[in-house]
């Protein structure tokens, strides 16, 4: 077993650093692309889903706290085959999302001391190998390096809305279902929504590493709980002072071009450094959010080493039961991989695709939970599985199709391993 290490103010600033990052600083300029000044709704559309999400996150991580998040609850509450799904889907998803950030880190880098674009991938590939050579020293450090980032991403992103908004323009958010493609706009909200939904998710890494959180019962809940209404503050105000700036046109040629879309917007303010400030601010989240998602894919990959779908391998832990070094280092390399995509476009919607399945199957489980363990009314989770199995499919088409394939391609190694296995 892990240490149990973290409290309610850890666990927190764990889920802060997790969600405050990729999404308001990337994905909310992809998003602005797809649904124009709409996607201020979407955001909150999002938000509504992610919480009945972590409700239904908090009450399985308070009864079963081990390391595995929705892998775990699937094969207590469900059956192996979800189980198994539900881990695969986590290492794919938010390998696509560690991805996103560690080139969206690279690009504000880029962005704020003027660098050729050339370099957007080799500084990604390093952010990479140095949080997870952090990640190898164990949750203490880990937790360490998260308080700073987290404190100055957040003074950045305040600075950035409180300086905004005085100088927003009400005619930028006309029309406001204004599509930044040809879709219709009810069908560009809902691809936007399904988009920032995934900014949201961070909350998950308080679940997959409750094995590591001091009076989970307690903790667990009430962490996620603080930590969702904090970001969707952040996000909302975010996008208004972004998009009241600059227009969601401007976001999205920004995200495409540099993707520092909010870097770009703190660039129009009539204030000296401001764009230097937010930049800051964009690069400890991007490594926040690569740290935690590192952290967290880790400890899926541990329990699922530890049951025999993965190599038996990345289920041991080191000598001093503080990571597991293997499974660390697997993690790493995954992300590095993806990185080589260069496109934060593209790994977003991927992950967004995934991410949602994931979710839902998270709800199911949570529907599955003992009267006796239930913390909050079963309607919620119905509402959750509900909307995360509508908004997957409203993704590109080429997304989801490659995503249904690759749950294939998992759920026939799964079969294999159990053969093997028996």
């Amino acid at each position: 077993m892990l240490r149990r290490e973290l409290g309610i103010f850890g666990a927190v600033l764990m889920g802060l650093g997790a969600m405050i990052g990729t999404g308001i600083f990337v994905s909310i300029g992809i998003a602005a692309g797809v649904a124009g000044p709409a996607v201020i709704l979407a955001t909150a559309l999002a938000a509504v889903v992610a919480l009945c999400n972590g409700l239904s996150s908090a009450q399985l991580a308070a009864s079963h706290p081990v390391s595995g998040g929705t892998y775990e609850y699937g094969y207590r509450y469900l059956n192996p085959r979800l189980g198994f799904t539900a881990g695969w889907l986590f290492l794919l998803a938010k390998s696509a999302s560690a991805a996103t950030a560690a080139l969206g880190f690279s690009g504000y880098l880029l962005h704020a001391f003027s660098w050729p674009r050339a370099w957007l991938v080799p500084l990604a590939l390093g952010a990479v190998a140095l949080f997870t050579l952090i990640v190898l020293g164990g949750i203490r450090r880990s937790h360490l390096a998260n308080v700073l980032i987290v404190s100055t991403t957040l003074l950045a992103l305040l600075f950035f809305i409180v300086a905004g908004v005085p100088q927003i323009s009400v005619s930028r958010f006309t029309p406001f279902f204004g599509s930044g493609g040809d879709s219709a706009p009810w069908s560009a909200l809902l691809q936007a929504s399904a988009l920032m939904f995934v900014a949201y998710t961070g909350y998950g890494r308080i679940a997959t590493m409750s094995e590591e959180v001091r009076d989970p019962e307690r903790t667990i809940p009430l962490a996620i709980l603080i930590t969702m209404w904090v970001t969707m503050l952040l996000y909302v105000g975010a996008a208004v002072a972004g998009i009241g700036v600059v227009g969601a046109e401007g976001l999205a040629q920004a995200t495409a071009t540099q993707a520092a879309p909010l870097a770009v917007a703190a660039g129009r303010f009539n204030l000296p450094m401001a764009a230097q400030v937010l930049a800051i601010g964009a690069i400890t989240a991007m490594l926040g959010v690569l740290l935690n998602l590192i952290l967290g894919l880790s400890r899926v990959l541990l329990a699922m080493g530890r049951r025999g779908d993965m190599p038996p391998l990345f289920g041991r832990l080191n000598t001093g039961a503080t990571t597991p070094p293997w499974a660390v280092i697997a993690v790493g390399l995954g992300i590095a991989a993806l990185v080589l995509i260069g496109d934060v476009r593209t790994t977003w919607s991927f992950s967004a695709f995934t991410v949602l399945i994931y979710y839902a199957i998270t709800n199911l489980a949570a529907l599955h939970l003992p009267v006796g363990q239930r913390r909050y009314p079963r309607w919620i989770a119905w509402l959750g599985l509900g909307a995360c199995l509508f908004l997957a499919f409203w993704v590109q088409i080429g997304t989801w199709l490659a995503g249904l394939a690759l749950i294939g391609l998992g759920l026939l190694w799964h079969h294999m391993a159990g053969r093997l296995q028996r």
